[in-house]
């Protein structure tokens, strides 16, 4: 048997008490609101891809296409109001700006003309929040549960998502 305690002493778990209360209950509450907006502004760029797509597609006679465009583009805005929620219980202000959406997040807005095109550009986009979203759970880490288990049902999304368009590209010979 060990002689090490299986808590901490009395006086470090105070001491960490009154750090998370400087810091906020979970985490850096400055740095984890920024990534929860990095992530908002992901899902708001994606809805607005996909409903471009929506409406391209549906030019393109392309109904059962453009309808998994729309369908993922109500998906992300789930996201988002789901983010915005979190920013907000946590304290935080939820960035929808438009020039913040493109400032503190990576996915591009392409010029997209084919469909194959759309949709390879919706695998980089999905792909790239992927990584994102990755990124964010290892950073929460223990801190923040709620954002980390909200940031991994959405991954799983994301993941899926993905996987779709792969498979969509390849039914479409591409």
């Amino acid at each position: 048997m060990s002689s090490k305690p299986f808590l901490s002493d009395v006086e470090t778990l105070r001491g960490r008490a009154r750090h998370h209360i400087r810091q906020g209950t979970t985490g850096s509450v400055e740095i984890v609101n920024q990534l929860l907006n990095a992530a908002l502004a992901i899902e708001m760029v994606c809805v607005l891809r996909y409903k471009r797509h929506y409406f391209l597609a549906s030019g393109m006679n392309a109904p059962g296409i453009a309808d998994g465009f729309l369908r993922r583009a109500n998906e992300e805005q789930e996201h988002a109001d789901s983010i915005a929620a979190r920013i907000r219980a946590r304290g935080g202000d939820p960035d929808f700006f438009p020039e913040g959406l493109l400032m503190h997040g990576p996915i591009e807005y392409a010029d997209d003309v084919t469909l194959p095109e759309l949709i390879e550009e919706d695998v980089i986009a999905e792909r790239i929040a992927i990584d994102a979203y990755r990124e964010i759970m290892a950073y929460l880490g223990n801190s923040d549960a709620e954002s980390k288990q909200m940031i991994e049902r959405i991954l799983a999304d994301e993941e899926e998502h993905a996987d779709d368009l792969v498979n969509l590209l390849h039914e479409l010979g591409s």
